[in-house]
């Protein structure tokens, strides 16, 4: 179909299509066993993240400050890996490649958000961290549920804002070279690409974009690490050193997973392979959340003292019920 006689005039300047065609893979044999294991990934991190929450939400010990940070990340991957999967396995799995030009926006819109709130919730835990090496005797002064509380809020409508922003900026230019979206769901940087114009103003928030979400995080996790590395050096005994450092390890491991495949294909820009892109960013989309549970949440001895106690207690109530 001609993208001309799929689309319909809005004003005298605007050119919407009523839908978009999900590219997804080009030539690549069995391509439904890869999907096959995001939806094996898929199940496994919503079943991991949605334990973390409820052992955190069941447990009254774990509500500390550094678990409602926790528990934000827990909800951010579980939100951002629906946002993904289960659309991305009916587009190519299913072969349903057409979206409407209102659900492609919409799922951009979740898609983004989710994940610019899992760029800025690794950003504050690495804040966390910060405190507790550098000024550990005013970390319970600073670190407060309260504040844990009001910095989430602050950072989801910031998450949302920008990328609200790009969605109305999107909104408000015409296409006109293709309605073929060379991604696998509605990307912001493949639909400019499809504008009229070869420098849209939306070309420019989506560099502002990255500089908000990706860039600015990680250099914050980049200088935090540096003044952490200073303080632990400080540290005369080596026990307590390594101590503390054992306690950004998960931390560093999940910043590692997330943050170092989106910079490399950012960096990469247009040179990187269609195909070589979609396995970078899906994979970076959907192991992070499965990861998560298991590295920062399962590996912690808080963690697992708290599962340690659930399950005595629901023993306990088995036992009582059934006498």
């Amino acid at each position: 179909m001609s993208p001309l006689n799929s689309t319909s005039f809005i004003n005298a300047t605007i050119v919407r299509p009523d839908f978009f065609v999900i590219s997804g893979f080009e030539g690549i044999p069995h391509a439904n066993y890869y999907y096959v294991f995001l939806c094996f990934v898929y199940a496994v991190s919503v079943l991991g993240n949605a334990f973390v929450m409820f052992v955190i939400y069941t447990d009254h010990s774990l509500h500390t400050p550094k678990y409602i940070v926790v528990f934000n990340l827990a909800l951010t991957d579980l939100c951002g890996s629906t946002a993904v999967v289960p659309q991305m396995i009916d587009t190519l799995l299913f072969k349903s490649h057409l979206i409407s030009y209102e659900a492609c926006l919409t799922n951009m819109f979740f898609v983004f958000g989710c994940l610019n709130m899992q760029s800025f919730t690794l950003m504050f835990l690495s804040y966390d961290r910060f405190v507790a090496i550098c000024h550990p005797l005013r970390y319970h002064e600073i670190v407060t549920n309260k504040s844990m509380l009001v910095i989430t809020i602050i950072l989801w409508i910031i998450a949302g804002l920008v990328i609200l922003v790009a969605v109305l900026f999107i909104n408000r230019i015409s296409f006109c070279k293709s309605i073929v979206v060379n991604s696998f769901f509605c990307d912001h940087g493949a639909l400019t690409l499809l504008a009229c114009d070869d420098n849209p103003p939306s070309a420019v928030i989506n560099v502002l974009d990255s500089i908000i979400i990706l860039w600015f995080p990680a250099l914050f996790i980049t200088c935090t690490y540096i003044c952490i590395a200073r303080a632990l050096f400080k540290i005369a005994d080596a026990s307590e050193r390594l101590k503390a450092m054992k306690t950004c390890t998960s931390h560093l491991i999940l910043v590692s997973v997330f943050y170092f495949p989106i910079c490399i294909t950012y960096a990469m820009g247009s040179a990187i392979p269609l195909n070589a892109w979609i396995v970078n960013m899906s994979l970076t989309t959907v192991l992070p959340p499965m990861l998560n549970p298991i590295i920062y949440s399962l590996k912690t001895e808080e963690f697992t003292e708290s599962i340690k106690k659930l399950y005595r207690r629901n023993k306990i109530n088995f036992a009582v019920r059934n006498k």
